[in-house]
């Protein structure tokens, strides 16, 4: 499958946001990921379903994807608001969502795709009955909340758990994505666990170097780590 980069508006210029998104849809991108916080659920408050809307010409004019990521509580009181507005996924919290079930099946009857996400600490036994019917996975490799955290290492072993999980039921088909920490130096461990989409925030957006070379600076962090898989497999 795959790897792509989901570069999070989180860390974007807000003043700026339609141009630095065309930027990193110019240089390749293909998913633009929202992260929609409370203030409840975790310590932050972001955006809501009008940023959605105001992405979603843009969206339809160069062609990506709306990825967006509800960290919030009782997702399922918004979840309508957030598909009118132009979601082409939305992605759910277990720790949120005690009828995980029915909130899952309430994003498909709206005609998009569903996820599901993990804290840090939330074991993967917690997937158990709902694996089969999510499109994509969210392995959250920092406390969720706030952006440009570091990487937390033992997130490498519950990917490439997850990975198995997937593989065992016949699963591979669904997305493994990550967010948290992901960086040119961090990307290789994450890729060759088995992530398919690498959220970054602070590693596209950033004052350091242009929003085109950050990317493709993930680009060959990703092209190293699938070579050095490809070479392992031929050994």
């Amino acid at each position: 499958m795959k790897v792509r980069i989901a570069p999070s508006i989180l860390s974007a210029n807000f003043a700026r946001l339609g141009d630095e998104v065309r930027q990193a849809v110019e240089a390749g991108i293909e998913i633009i990921h929202v992260d929609v916080m409370d203030g409840h659920f975790v310590p932050n408050i972001t955006v809501g379903p009008l940023v959605v809307k105001a992405l979603k010409p843009l969206a339809q004019e160069l062609g990506f994807l709306l990825d967006v990521h509800l960290m919030i509580e009782h997702p399922e009181l918004y979840i309508d608001d957030f598909i009118h507005a132009g979601a082409d996924l939305l992605t759910v919290h277990v720790e949120a969502c005690p009828h995980l079930h029915r909130v899952i099946q309430q994003i498909h009857a709206g005609g998009i795709k569903a996820g599901v996400t993990l804290n840090p600490a939330t074991p993967l036994i917690s997937l158990e009955e709902i694996l089969s019917e999510v499109d994509l996975v969210l392995i959250m490799s920092v406390n969720p909340g706030f952006g440009g955290q570091s990487y937390i290492p033992s997130s490498t072993i519950k990917i490439a758990r997850l990975k198995q999980m997937l593989a065992k039921r016949d699963l591979s088909h669904i997305e493994l994505q990550v967010d948290g920490g992901i960086a040119p130096d961090t990307v290789e461990e994450v890729v060759k666990a088995g992530a398919t989409i690498l959220v970054a925030g602070s590693a596209v957006f950033n004052s350091k170097a242009s929003i085109s070379d950050n990317i493709k600076a993930l680009e060959r962090a990703i092209a190293r780590a699938m070579a050095s898989d490809d070479q392992g497999a031929v050994a």
